[in-house]
């Protein structure tokens, strides 16, 4: 790796580069000797996504609400005292600053020298901030994200002119035992936050908070093997309304069921791809968690008259996936229900929309429940889900989630939507050509 504290002739080639950019994107990536390739295929990236070098901080993707809820459910938040021990508490007299995001760019937390943290506010380098490359551009946290391993962007490399003054290094962390991004951690600062020396040294503390993670996951398993038969003995109590809170893993369990065919099971950092009915069994019971008849399940799952000798069927089948997947994930019966508390992520949109965070909503929306499926208990939730979000950006939503809600699948058709970001995009917003090409088009089709 170069060596980014030595400007010169680095430097010279980015901001050589940035002259052809000539004020906005550019269709080809500027053809610069000396600009490193990884900058100039993410400057491409970043006129793609439209991304405005111009543009003097980034925007703002929660407020202080929803940030404060969001972290505190997230996955890293388990981690920061690691964090905040190896990198936040040396940085305060170092001239740095460390920040880190969720999976897609959003700062979560930022600290470090105090001085700096004021001066960063002019950039919005803050928490709540989107940093993503789709909405910034070139920088650490947002293209670490985006190529998935630590890098180092340094001054003229970024690709908005108001971060030219800082460098910064940043690296990807990854859930332990399923591979999966969690999100990116940063060094920010003047020509020190990319030393040498700086990514080795962020790289080992994303190695020992990923260590810690998975030792926490350890403690709780063992917690929960030595609590689970009091945990059964309280089951009846929990299911009964007022009995208090139903207890659950001591982390999180989670369903992905948006925008696939079959859903994507994960207990305790073990992770399944479950058939499509299995798909859609859990699906149910995760939204029914005081359980569900045999007969109640039938009618939720069939769409015609269903017999109870095929659901148990399919339940022995499910029942030898869970048990392979983990024990104490194997439904009870009469009624069928789950003994553990498993989050699925249709239930965190919808969380999401009662509180009113629409933007965090279509973050974690990635398309309907569980598409292709007939059951009657599916398509319901996949109507409610995709509704009350639809209703949601209409009533709140600026004219960027109007228009990332029209490029989901099941609003490719969707006029209204458009109609309403155009009314809320600036008069001379270059995207306003993209919808009006859009809304022409359907009502051509329309018409014919």
């Amino acid at each position: 790796m170069k060596n980014l504290t030595q400007p010169e002739p680095l430097q010279r080639s980015a901001l050589a580069a940035h002259e052809k950019l000539d004020g906005g994107p550019f269709p080809d990536a500027p053809d610069v000797p000396g600009l490193r390739s990884l900058i100039r295929e993410s400057w491409l990236r970043s006129a793609g996504f439209k991304a405005n070098p111009d543009n003097p901080a980034a925007p703002l993707a929660m407020d202080h609400d929803e940030l404060d809820d969001y972290r505190s459910r997230h996955p890293l938040a388990t981690i920061m005292p690691v964090i905040n021990k190896l990198l936040v508490q040396p940085s305060h007299d170092t001239g740095l600053l460390v920040a880190v995001g969720d999976e897609v760019g959003r700062l979560l937390w930022v600290d470090g020298d105090p001085s700096l943290q004021r001066r960063a506010e002019g950039m919005m380098f803050v928490a709540g901030a989107d940093w993503s490359e789709a909405t910034v551009g070139t920088s650490a946290p947002g293209t670490a994200l985006a190529l998935g391993r630590g890098i180092q962007i340094a001054g003229a490399e970024h690709y908005q002119r108001a971060v030219h003054p800082w460098s910064c290094t940043a690296v990807p962390f990854h859930d332990p035992d399923s591979g999966a991004l969690l999100g990116v951690v940063d060094i920010t600062g003047t020509a020190a936050a990319v030393a040498p020396h700086t990514l080795s040294l962020v790289e080992a503390t994303v190695a020992a908070a990923q260590a810690q993670l998975r030792v926490e996951r350890l403690q709780a398993a063992a917690h929960l093997a030595g609590t689970s038969v009091r945990r059964r003995s309280t089951a009846s109590a929990a299911r009964t309304p007022g009995g208090g809170a139903r207890e659950g893993s001591l982390y999180r369990n989670s369903l992905q069921l948006l925008g696939r065919d079959q859903a994507l099971l994960s207990i305790e950092g073990k992770t399944v791809a479950l058939s499509a009915r299995h798909s859609e069994i859990l699906a149910l019971l995760s939204t029914h968690p005081d359980g569900l008849s045999a007969e109640e399940l039938c009618v939720l799952l069939y769409p015609a008259e269903g017999s109870s000798i095929t659901l148990r069927a399919e339940m022995v089948r499910l029942r030898k996936v869970l048990q392979q997947l983990n024990p104490g994930a194997v439904p009870e019966s009469r009624p069928y229900r789950l003994p553990l508390d498993l989050v699925p992520d249709s239930g965190q949109v919808l969380s999401c929309l009662r509180r009113g965070a629409h933007r965090i909503a279509l973050e974690i929306y990635r398309g309907a429940v569980l598409p292709r499926s007939e059951a009657p208990g599916i398509v319901d939730l996949r109507n409610k889900v995709s509704s009350l979000l639809r209703e949601a950006v209409l009533t709140d939503g600026s004219a960027d989630s109007l228009l990332r809600y029209a490029a989901l699948p099941e609003a490719r058709d969707d006029v209204g939507i458009r109609r309403a970001a155009l009314r809320l995009l600036p008069p001379r917003s270059p995207k306003r050509a993209g919808v009006v090409a859009e809304l022409e088009r359907l009502e051509a089709e329309l018409s014919a």
